[in-house]
């Protein structure tokens, strides 16, 4: 069904495909030992165009649990990049060694053009501001999982909420299952853009820049961090990047259910006190996330452990 596809943004794959992806990804965290050779032969390169720690760790340790192998680059200047060439002509070059590619990119806008030049599956693992595919599969992932469903949900999104491609991208696929209602919780200067909101049509939203005022509402708060290597104006980050920091104290108003996620890396938008609190779950999204890359790779390469 997903054989041989490129995964750009989330609404690339019908809400069926999306699931047959969670639904993986959830048997693979209950049973990683049925997978482990499940790719032996299989390459997958990861070229990273800009820094990553969870991201291409967690693309790199699901290939390899899987039993296939990684090659790559983590600095553009180690690759042919560095002497000018396109990025039309490093995506053909790579496909002719590699079964699988993921590629994160500080342009937005770049994982569509790889892709129209790409001869294997491309995976869009960031392009700048703008989507965060499998960071959203990673999110829907730890929902469905922690919570059992991804409907009937109000989902509070705080911090950098123009920049933030985790979060767009987020957006976006929630608002395909069923009740959802969205609160963006934001200083004015990172409101959540008009395109977004024009995606959501038929959804309840609610927008303020007060995260005390309906932390009691929610049942995901997803915070994020202000994002130093968005912005033009070091003056601008410095004045802003403290807006919202999630503190115990803060959380005695929560839901007893709620979920706190973060797509990490934590600068200081959430206190470390807030770690032991059963409701902070971003540490085994990150651990959602290699699960979730595992079933993305195993869908897109065609292979099946049940074959």
């Amino acid at each position: 069904m997903l054989k041989g596809k490129h995964l750009i943004q989330p609404n690339d794959f019908s809400l069926e495909e999306l699931d047959s992806i969670l639904n993986l990804g959830k048997e693979i965290t209950e049973n990683p030992q049925k997978y482990s050779d499940i790719c032996k032969g299989k390459l997958l390169a990861t070229l990273f165009y800009e820094p990553s720690t969870r991201t291409r760790f967690s693309f790199e340790a699901a290939m390899l649990r899987l039993g296939g192998s990684v090659v790559g680059f983590s600095e553009p200047n180690s690759s042919s990049v560095a002497k000018g060439e396109s990025l039309a002509d490093t995506i053909r070059t790579v496909g002719c060694y590699a079964d699988i590619i993921a590629m994160r990119h500080p342009k937005e806008g770049s994982a569509y053009l790889a892709s129209k030049y790409s001869s294997v599956p491309l995976i869009n693992a960031g392009d700048g501001g703008h989507q965060h595919p499998t960071q959203t599969l990673t999110d829907l992932l730890t929902i469905k999982a922690l919570k059992g469903s991804l409907d009937n949900l109000t989902i509070g999104l705080c911090g950098d909420l123009k920049f933030g491609r985790t979060v767009h991208s987020l957006v976006k696929a929630m608002a395909r299952y069923k009740n959802t209602k969205f609160i963006f919780i934001s200083p004015s200067e990172l409101k959540i853009p008009n395109y977004i909101k024009e995606e959501i049509k038929g959804h309840a939203y609610y927008e303020t820049s007060n995260l005390e005022e309906v932390i009691n509402h929610v049942d995901i708060l997803y915070m994020t961090r202000v994002q130093r290597e968005r912005f033009f104006s070091e003056e601008e980050y410095l004045r802003l990047k403290d807006s919202y920091i999630l503190t115990k104290d803060k959380l005695k108003n929560a839901k007893e259910d709620m979920l706190v996620l973060h797509p990490l890396p934590r600068v200081n938008e959430i206190a470390t006190e807030v770690d032991d609190d059963p409701r902070a779950v971003y540490f085994d999204q990150a651990k959602y996330g290699m699960f979730v890359r595992m079933a993305l790779i195993m869908k897109l390469l065609g292979v099946d452990a049940d074959a």
